[in-house]
């Protein structure tokens, strides 16, 4: 079954392409250390630069698993991982990648963070669908997509939906604060 799982959220032909190397490891070992936004958001102080890479990379796996990832949801990924503290060249790292045939174990695996309270899985899961709705709508392929990758990441669809329920819940709260506000709207969640 997690074969077949696999399968499904690597990308290409009917997922029959071998995964695509991401990588070797970045050279340097020394963690990243993060903004307060990371600290507060994730209860994360620090990350190694290949988690951070990998992180992002899963993001985009996910997102492109169609094939290609929307600009709209580069710019989140690239706004959100700059917010975060990831250095430039980890920043290129994410427009140079390539998602047609990765795969999504291979990238995730091997992410680790110095916080015992951080669930990768389903911080994953939570960002993908704010990338998702980067262009302010979470389309029904998009939220598909998030749902096949919580199933591979072994997170129950209802965890999966609260999640995506959360992301449009607090697109819409931050829709009403601009409004009220008189702010322009912004079409990207944080």
């Amino acid at each position: 079954m997690r074969a077949r799982r696999r399968a499904m959220l690597r990308t290409g032909a009917a997922g029959r392409r071998p995964p695509v190397k991401v990588g070797t490891p970045m050279a340097s070992t020394t963690p990243i250390p993060v903004t307060d936004f990371c600290r507060e958001e994730y209860g994360i102080r620090e990350i190694s630069p290949d988690s951070l890479l990998r992180y992002g990379l899963a993001l985009l796996v996910i997102a492109g698993a169609d094939g290609e990832v929307a600009p709209a949801e580069l710019r989140w990924l690239l706004d959100h991982q700059r917010k975060v503290g990831a250095p430039p060249e980890i920043l290129a790292e994410y427009e140079s990648f390539d998602v047609r045939g990765a795969d999504l174990a291979e990238v995730f695996q091997a992410v680790r963070v110095d916080s015992t309270s951080w669930q990768g899985a389903r911080h994953l899961l939570y960002h993908a669908a704010q990338m998702a709705s980067s262009d302010g709508v979470l389309h029904t392929a998009e939220r598909n997509r998030v749902l096949e990758a919580a199933r591979w990441l072994d997170v129950t669809e209802d965890i999966a939906l609260a999640l995506i329920a959360l992301v449009e819940l607090e697109r819409s709260a931050t829709a009403l604060r601009q409004s009220l506000f008189g702010l322009p709207r912004a079409t990207a969640s944080r």
